[in-house]
């Protein structure tokens, strides 16, 4: 079912920020994207074939805000892509494993993604995603 890791994801209050920290370590930011139905703005960084995500609120309202508060800036989540977005959430529903997300939704990088429940994951917020470029 699963892939490959996709992406890490990175809260981030300042995304300039962040920007600046990941370029100093030698990483190229592959662009910039706003995903407005999560409330975010997003810097990748491909590491491999892999990348880092750094996830910054564009509303006080918004899921990583909420994360931020609570838990301090770091990563958020991780992402594992999927041939099968749809199969592998009945698949993964019907294991027992709780989702917040029982249907995919847009994400960055036109990628289709669902998350599934930390509660259920040990902790771990976990999405899976449809790489769509």
């Amino acid at each position: 079912m699963i892939k490959k890791v996709s992406h890490i994801g990175i809260a981030v209050k300042d995304l300039d920020e962040g920007i600046a920290l990941y370029e100093k370590l030698g990483l190229t930011l592959e662009g910039v994207e706003e995903v407005p139905s999560q409330m975010v703005k997003v810097a990748f960084f491909p590491v491999g074939d892999t990348r880092i995500e750094l996830v910054a609120p564009t509303s006080e309202d918004s899921p990583v805000a909420k994360f931020i508060e609570k838990r301090g800036e770091g990563v958020q989540h991780v992402a594992f892509a999927v041939d099968d977005l749809e199969a592998a959430l009945k698949e993964t529903e019907e294991k027992g494993i709780r989702l917040i997300d029982k249907t995919p939704r847009p994400g960055a990088h036109k990628a289709d993604i669902a998350f599934l429940h930390p509660k259920s994951t040990l902790g771990v917020l976990m999405e899976l995603c449809k790489e769509n470029h």
